[in-house]
């Protein structure tokens, strides 16, 4: 015999008021945030993502560098002093970064790409590396081997989105967390253009997803993808400022997950498009210095100069 379910609700009604041990009410954690929100079009966000890309075609920059390297693969993270640093950035795809020691301002780093291949010279290691970008170094217990010049172009300038059927970008709606003052969560919602990129005649891999603000229609975050789907870099932008009539973020925040270190760039100072030469993109190698190759095999990694 089917039981009533006036019945069983009037059961449950009269059973509740006595379990009350058995349950409890609790506030909700997160809020949703109240900022005035702006409202945009897939195509209208990925208009203004290029007109940025193409109308800053040079960079030339004063920062402040907080690096740290290590996390769960290696069981423990090193934080390293902030650093000053300079950096240069020309279309399509040059960069030429120096950082120098605190207090001495000596170099604590210099490198260089042109897209393809890169210089890295390590004075106090005397130590000058040159690779292709792709390709990953074989000491992980050498941070600054892991540093590719061309991850941080990827992140400083937002690449255009090709039109179909190069890219296809896709338009999400979502939600970024923040934070109030006091460290209450605050979800505010966002606009999420994923990425994917052709490769080859019919197939398509996940490229890019950049994270769009709706109080500003900036980017906030941005993740870059490998071919197999693994996130190589997450990219986050805060604080916009207004640079020779460019709105572009004065904190950048730079995480590799796979060789797990991290780069943030504070913004002191920033010329856009300022006319840079070719030879302030080249890095000779030094006199005497040790030489990594990382397209070597392991036994003919160090090479000292006089002897090549």
């Amino acid at each position: 015999m089917r039981r009533s379910p006036f019945l069983t609700f009037n059961l449950i009604s009269v059973l509740l008021p006595s379990m009350g041990c058995l349950f409890r009410t609790r506030p909700v954690e997160d809020q949703y945030s109240k900022e005035p929100l702006k409202e945009s079009t897939q195509q209208g966000l990925i208009d203004t993502i290029n007109q940025q890309a193409e109308a800053i075609q040079t960079l030339k920059a004063t920062v402040d560098i907080d690096s740290s390297a290590g996390g769960i693969k290696k069981g423990h993270v090193t934080d390293y002093k902030e650093i000053r640093g300079y950096v240069l950035a020309k279309k399509p795809d040059e960069l030429h970064m120096i950082g120098l020691m605190p207090f001495v301002r000596t170099t604590a780093f210099d490198m260089v790409s042109d897209g393809r291949e890169f210089k890295l010279w390590i004075p106090p290691k005397n130590k000058f590396v040159v690779g292709q970008n792709q390709v990953k170094t074989q000491n992980a217990d050498q941070p600054m081997e892991n540093i590719r010049p061309q991850n941080i172009y990827e992140a400083l300038l937002i690449r255009h989105i090709q039109p179909a059927p190069t890219e296809i970008a896709v338009l999400e709606n979502g939600y970024e967390t923040l934070h109030d003052t006091k460290g209450h969560r605050i979800l505010q919602e966002d606009y999420e253009l994923t990425v994917i990129k052709q490769q080859g005649e019919s197939n398509y891999v996940l490229s890019r997803k950049i994270i769009i603000g709706r109080v500003d229609l900036k980017p906030h975050r941005q993740f870059i993808y490998t071919d197999d789907g693994k996130v190589a870099t997450d990219a986050r932008y805060a604080d916009y400022k207004d640079y020779s009539g460019f709105s572009f973020p004065s904190r950048i925040e730079i995480y590799r997950p796979q060789e797990e270190y991290a780069i943030t760039l504070n913004i002191l100072k920033l010329d856009i498009n300022t006319p840079l030469r070719d030879d302030q993109f080249v890095l000779e190698q030094p006199a005497g210095a040790q030489v990594v190759h990382l397209d070597r095999p392991q036994s003919t990694l160090v090479v000292p100069l006089e002897n090549q």
